[in-house]
């Protein structure tokens, strides 16, 4: 099983997580840790270490959800990621989003984290669209 960890800068890893509560209900196994200006780096980092510590615990990996890429949150679970003494296996992603986050129920199952941060990303991709005008009407009928 892949547990999730949602990083941030500021509120918006645990903006999503309510976000994701109200639109899908409960995500087991899904985490958040966010960065502030008071606890500062150092704060994040033991905060991260004290989540990902609980993200592990009965996961076959772990999948960090980052805000964006190269980022104190990015940076942080990287050098987790990295570790050769990190177990399970962990993987990271930017960009995170509620369609993504809403996303993570479907690679839950899984047990390659890697195979798992894949799929997500291939999952995630066809929901990042451009709005257009629609040029055909439908009919109300059927």
């Amino acid at each position: 099983m892949i547990h999730i960890i949602v990083a941030s800068h500021g509120p918006l890893a645990t903006a999503l997580m309510a976000s994701a509560n109200m639109v899908y209900g409960d995500l087991p196994g899904v985490y958040a840790v966010t960065l502030n200006e008071s606890a500062g780096i150092e704060g994040f980092k033991q905060d991260f270490a004290a989540i990902s510590g609980e993200a592990r615990k009965h996961a076959d990996g772990v999948l960090v959800l980052c805000d964006m890429q190269s980022g104190t949150p990015w940076n942080v679970a990287c050098h987790a990621a990295f570790s050769p003494q990190t177990t399970p296996p962990m993987a990271v992603l930017a960009g995170v989003n509620l369609p993504m986050l809403l996303q993570t129920d479907d690679i839950r199952e899984m047990t390659d984290v890697h195979q798992a941060a894949e799929h997500l990303l291939s999952l995630t991709q066809p929901t990042l669209v451009i709005a257009a005008p629609v040029t055909l009407l439908h009919s109300d009928d059927f």
